[in-house]
């Protein structure tokens, strides 16, 4: 499902114009990557939550030169989803 499938689909069941369907999901998205940016996680109840993770630092193998380089520790977004969700999901 692509966002303008999403905004088709929202469109249509609420009878709000396309337009401003999509200017409120472009909207909740840029949202979400602001908060990320921060380090503040998203937390959406009964759906799920939108989190940084950290990632460590660690060691990696470039295969064709045979170096080892360093990856250093950086973060990452994640969605982790709510119980109800993953539940729905399942059946």
């Amino acid at each position: 499902m692509t966002k303008a499938d999403i905004v088709n689909e929202i469109a249509k069941n609420t009878g709000i114009d396309k337009v401003t369907v999509l200017t409120t999901v472009e909207a909740f998205m840029e949202a979400v990557k602001t908060s990320l940016t921060k380090d503040e996680n998203v937390y959406l109840r009964g759906f799920g939550s939108f989190i940084v993770k950290k990632r460590a630092q660690k060691t990696a193998r470039n295969i064709s030169k045979n170096t080892t380089i360093i990856i250093p520790e950086h973060n990452i977004p994640a969605f982790k989803p709510a119980k109800t969700f993953t539940i729905a999901v399942k059946k």
